[in-house]
């Protein structure tokens, strides 16, 4: 069984108990449920490499990353830095996420939420909403084709934003993209968790051109973010390297203006 396969048994297994703990009708209660949503898809749509900045603790590649750090300031100092949209794990056990996170970081910031956690039942959906997010993102190497599909309506009937991962070319063949509209390209395999920076360039060459397109995981450098934005990438999806930089939001800073110089220089 890989790290993939147990992460997601054990997030199947949590399930029960959190629908007994939090029913559907007490998350659609949540004054958070009806507020006004914030645009996920727009904030990639930009004239440049736009940056989803991640909040988690710890990753299965890496260990605990940062123990100790607020969702809120870290999600500030992040929009000050120039991020488009925030991510921000939920899952605990491997991630040391909560869902509780989401509305922490979402009353800092003006920018949309994308609840990054392994989405495989339509409560989790609700769930995410309830808590503040604007968007979730559904991992097709995890979910049938079918389940993939239902889940996305699920969302866009709850007024969520998908960013819908694959890792291998071939599991575009899994996606309808009549109803997809961002689709991310994982740099880092969920079965080894070994990361190769041309998967992303591997998958967009085959992907349709309308799609957004959102290369993650693995990127820790200006120049390798230049090189996605020459091969045709709209975001860049940015975590372990954030956050464990002494400060995330200068680490930010300092990429984005680096990947400007070298867009800039290659350009001259």
């Amino acid at each position: 069984m890989s790290i993939l396969d147990d992460i997601v048994a054990a997030t199947r297994e949590r399930l029960p108990e959190r629908k007994r703990e939090a029913p559907l009708r007490e998350l659609e209660a949540r004054p958070m449920f009806e507020r006004e949503r914030r645009d996920f898809y727009e904030a990639l749509c930009e004239n440049e490499l736009s940056v989803i900045a991640e909040i988690k603790k710890a990753a299965p590649s890496a260990g605990e990353i940062r123990a100790s750090g607020n969702p809120g300031v870290l999600a500030q100092q992040y929009e000050r830095a120039g991020a488009a949209a925030l991510s921000v794990l939920t899952e605990p056990e491997r991630f040391g996420g909560r869902v509780e996170h989401l509305p922490f970081a979402r009353a800092h910031v003006a920018i949309p939420l994308l609840r990054k956690d392994f989405i495989v039942d339509e409560y989790q959906l609700v769930e995410a909403k309830a808590y503040g997010a604007d968007a979730v993102l559904l991992i097709a190497t995890v979910l049938a084709p079918e389940q993939l599909f239902d889940l996305h309506q699920a969302a866009a009937e709850l007024g969520l934003d998908c960013l819908v991962e694959v890792y291998a070319p071939d599991e575009l063949e899994k996606i309808d993209f009549h109803q997809v509209s961002i689709l991310g390209a994982n740099n880092r395999d969920l079965s080894t968790f070994e990361v190769d920076l041309n998967q992303s360039i591997r998958v967009f060459r085959r992907a349709p051109e309308q799609v957004v397109r959102v290369t993650e995981s693995g990127l820790s450098r200006a120049d390798q973010l230049a090189t996605m934005r020459r091969h045709g990438m709209d975001a860049a999806l940015i975590g372990t390297a954030l956050m464990e930089a002494e400060s995330p939001g200068e680490k930010l800073r300092a990429l984005r203006e680096g990947m400007a110089e070298k867009l800039r220089g290659s350009a001259a």
